[in-house]
């Protein structure tokens, strides 16, 4: 495969694919105004805005799945694999903290503190983390682990319309209850926040899938894994239509498009089908000519995620708010996807950089410490 025949660049290629939909969706969304903002062009961009969210909560799962494979392989201590997730979770956790102070201050003089205790997709991600490590621990077998995230997938897919609805816990004050059902400030749930319910369970359905992907017949076969997976997932697809079909409901309100585990599982059966489209677009496609792009922005997902908001949302954003046509927005957002790419380019050589650095510093320190 390119970028270094790397055997997992489907995996970022699927994450750049994410962070380019959060571009469009964000920019057209940001800048489009007046007439432009009835039209079906934007009503398509914010189609194609659906994807990120669960992609980068799938793919957390997956790389979770990767990670904990690869260092129970290598003999590491369950309670150690454990740590290791449940931290890196917490960093990933308090980066979102981190990036609504940002916001915060930035959007001063017209910021409400509230916004300081919104539910974002990073600290989702980071919570996800840190509960997959949870989990893997109390299954330390592949197959075992990958039963256990599916069951935990499916449990959270399950209790989230009570939850959302007749059994929220508002008990709770509105900045905890939010990372449960999303209610922030607004008194009933919003669908654009990324609460625990039903968010998390995209990733502890990546982890399953991860499992899969990562065993050992897989990879003697990945061509065919990947197939399967995506076949399963055009399973699960038909099989979630045929459920929400059935005149027979669960739940006292059902809302399809929000809360249904129908609609979950419709979800996971698309970004299964794209684990298979993107393993054969970097294995038989262009993806696999040379520099790809996707693949780049994959590996530095996060940074370009945390700059790119200032100048799309922000108060340095490139170009006026709500006030630009079509083909002015599409040009900005060229700008900053090359912006991004550039950005992540410079970000890759330096980690690599850096790295050659401290291993020679290393190299001359040794003989001294030695001695």
């Amino acid at each position: 495969m390119s970028q270094g025949k790397n055997r997992f660049a489907y995996i970022d290629w699927m994450r750049g694919l994410a962070c380019v939909l959060m571009f469009q969706t964000h920019a057209y969304d940001s800048w489009l105004g007046g007439p432009a903002r009835e039209t079906s062009f934007i009503r398509w961009s914010q189609l194609g805005g659906t994807l990120p969210a669960p992609l980068f909560l799938f793919l957390a799962g997956v790389s979770c799945a990767l990670l904990t494979d690869k260092t129970r392989r290598q003999g590491i201590p369950a309670n150690e694999i454990a740590k290791r997730t449940m931290r890196r979770g917490a960093e990933i956790f308090g980066l979102g903290l981190l990036f609504r102070v940002q916001e915060f201050l930035l959007g001063q003089p017209g910021a409400p503190w509230t916004d300081l205790f919104r539910v974002d997709v990073l600290n989702m991600i980071g919570l996800s983390i840190v509960l997959i490590g949870v989990v893997c621990r109390m299954a330390p077998s592949r197959w075992g682990s990958a039963l256990l995230a599916a069951g935990v997938s499916a449990g959270i897919a399950l209790a989230t319309p009570p939850l959302w609805t007749t059994w929220r816990p508002r008990w709770l004050p509105w900045y905890l209850e939010s990372y449960i059902n999303g209610v922030h400030i607004y008194g009933s749930p919003r669908p654009w926040l990324f609460p625990i319910f039903p968010w998390v369970a995209l990733a502890f359905a990546g982890v399953a899938v991860g499992f899969a992907l990562f065993s050992d017949w897989a990879k003697e076969h990945p061509a065919r894994t990947t197939l399967l997976i995506g076949a399963g997932g055009v399973g699960i697809f038909f099989v979630s239509s045929w459920l929400d079909a059935r005149p027979v409901q669960l739940y006292a309100v059902y809302d399809y498009w929000h809360t249904s585990p129908n609609f979950f599982l419709a979800r996971v059966g698309i970004l299964m089908v794209l684990a298979w489209v993107a393993y054969a677009w970097c294995r038989w496609g262009l993806g696999e000519i040379g520099f790809s792009p996707l693949v780049q922005l994959g590996q530095t997902s996060l940074l370009v995620y945390w700059v790119h908001i200032e100048f799309v949302y922000g108060g340095l954003s490139i170009l006026r708010k709500r006030a630009q046509t079509i083909p002015r927005a599409s040009l900005g957002l060229l700008v900053i996807f090359t912006a991004m790419l550039l950005l992540s380019l410079a970000r890759t050589r330096f980690q690599g950089r850096g790295g050659e650095i401290l291993a020679k510093m290393r190299r001359a320190m040794r003989p001294a410490t030695e001695t």
